[in-house]
């Protein structure tokens, strides 16, 4: 199993896809959203009538159409890495070096599904496990050579896709849609919660 047949994959949004690979071609945040045959009755069809619950329905509609790309594109631009281990890679660059639990409690994740996505990552050789300098009981993880060199070239594959995805958007509009994924994924998140609690 290579480190893109793993399991469990995150939805995550990444509009880099590239025309074909979701709903359409990008949309400005004044464009309102891409409405197809039932689209509106979709978005009306909520638990109200207002606009909020239109706004709700066509915000779950779009990060469905959000997810289904980034996984589509996480497979294009790195055939061997998916979505969650390209995640777990930059958060392992990140801290430099965690264990699996730390990896299982950061992301809400069950042990058993952080430890199919370690172990397809080592079997990749792209992460390895190191004995703790203050407890040689514990094992950390870290990146690799193999894991740093993955990690820098996907990355700058998926920063180019936004660049280019976004490169007709108006700043102030780039500055709002950052803002508003900020805020979205600001919001606790129920498991975070139990687990802290």
């Amino acid at each position: 199993m290579t480190a893109a047949e793993t399991p469990d994959d995150d939805p995550a949004l990444d509009p880099g896809a590239g025309p074909g690979a979701g709903a359409g071609p990008a949309r400005r945040p004044d464009q309102g959203p891409d409405r197809g045959p039932g689209a509106g009755a979709q978005a009306h069809g909520g638990t109200g009538d207002g606009p909020a619950d239109a706004a709700v329905e066509t915000i779950q509609r779009e990060m469905t159409v959000f997810a289904r790309r980034a996984r589509a594109s996480a497979g294009r631009m790195h055939p061997e890495l998916s979505l969650v281990s390209y995640t777990l890679l930059g958060h392992l660059e990140e801290r430099g070096g965690c264990r699996a639990t730390d990896l299982a409690a950061h992301y809400a994740l069950d042990k058993s599904t952080v430890s199919r996505q370690v172990s397809a990552l080592e079997r990749a050789e792209l992460v390895e496990r190191r004995a703790d300098p203050d407890d040689q009981r514990v094992q950390v993880l870290h990146l690799t050579r193999a894991g740093r060199q993955v990690l820098a070239q996907v990355t700058r594959r998926r920063r180019a896709a936004f660049r280019e995805r976004l490169a007709d958007w108006a700043e102030h509009d780039l500055v709002r849609f950052a803002a508003y994924l900020e805020r979205y994924n600001a919001w606790p998140d129920p498991a975070d919660e139990e687990t802290s609690g």
